[in-house]
């Protein structure tokens, strides 16, 4: 395994942001184990069963975190304590070699200090998931580690045969996807590389500045994705990102699934109003990647190199890392 390089600050001594350096942890192979643990909301034992399920069929040993099955306060997956010690559990046992979230919802902010960066770079390991897993995505990223924004358990429980699955399962096993997807038209032409930051809008602005992250880096291709959010209210995000100049750090902007967002404004559609407020940016924007809250959810390489080539016949999506590459053609978001 190469050296680390925790990014803690994604900054010089002088105060400029600096590119963040992930290393890549190693793929699965048959046999390995893999911790299914709830780092936010709690989820039905049946659905982690049947994920279990789902990674033996895979050839892999799924272990259940020990506080997973809990239930506090009516939606946390246990306390801030007992969320917090299954993470350290599955970051500290060597025989694990990924981590798979059961759900996202809502409580990574709650420790978002306390789970140390060090703690997630002493043992590189796949983590596994999306929405609110976005803080724990920016958390890796900035400790120098890459990892997966993919399905979770509410997902891989109806039995791991749709595609986001198999590519997830795929992407585990050394088999990395290049996406190709149609022409979008609220796509900005163009082509760029950068580092892959980002997830859940609504998640990842909060911890703006926080050492979760990983927009203090340069050189940034942004994904973002949201669910039921109003148009003004993703406004005021990508605003927010505006004025802490994360968007002057972005070489390109990937606009994933926006399900079931407002329609309280006249624009076209949410992709139309980040068109207008990217335009003067002069960066690409691949907009319609079909990622996040939708029924399909491709997995993504968070903390990777990546290029965007944005062309008014479609877009391709490369992750820029070793493993076998397969190009995998997609359809749009929402369509």
């Amino acid at each position: 395994m190469a050296n680390l390089n925790i990014n803690a600050q994604c900054c010089e001594a002088s105060g400029k942001p600096v590119t963040l350096n992930c290393v890549k942890p190693d793929y699965l192979k048959a046999g390995d184990k893999v911790a299914l643990i709830s780092p936010s909301y709690s989820t039905p034992m049946e659905n982690v069963e049947k994920t279990a399920d789902v990674l033996r069929g895979w050839g892999l040993q799924p272990v259940v975190g020990p506080n997973v099955g809990k239930v506090v306060l009516g939606r946390y997956a246990g306390t801030v304590e007992e969320r917090l010690s299954d993470i350290r559990w599955a970051l500290n046992d060597p025989d694990i070699k990924a981590i798979i979230c059961n759900r996202g919802g809502y409580g990574t902010i709650q420790y978002i200090n306390q789970l140390l960066l060090k703690e997630l770079a002493a043992s590189p390991k796949w983590l596994v998931g999306f929405s609110d897993i976005s803080t724990l995505h920016g958390l890796m990223s900035r400790a120098g580690v890459m990892s997966i924004h993919g399905t979770m358990s509410s997902f891989l429980a109806k039995g791991g045969t749709d595609n986001s699955s198999k590519l997830l399962h795929d992407l585990l096993m050394g088999k990395v996807p290049c996406y190709e997807l149609p022409a979008h038209p609220q796509n900005i032409i163009g082509k760029a590389s950068g580092t892959l930051v980002g997830g859940n809008l609504c998640t990842f602005v909060p911890n703006l500045h926080s050492q979760a992250d990983a927009t203090k880096g340069k050189d940034l291709i942004l994904f973002i994705e949201e669910v039921e959010e109003s148009m003004h209210n993703i406004d005021r995000q990508m605003r927010i990102l505006q004025l802490n100049g994360v968007l002057d750090r972005c070489k390109g902007v990937i606009v994933g699934e926006m399900t079931d967002c407002g329609t309280e404004f006249t624009y076209e559609s949410v992709e139309a109003m980040i068109h207008d407020l990217l335009d003067e940016y002069h960066i690409p924007v691949l907009c319609g990647f079909p990622g996040g809250h939708g029924t399909v959810n491709l997995p993504l390489v968070m903390g990777a190199p990546v290029t965007i080539d944005v062309r008014n016949d479609g877009a391709t999506l490369q992750f820029n890392i070793d493993g076998q590459q397969q190009k995998v053609k997609t359809v749009l978001a929402n369509q």
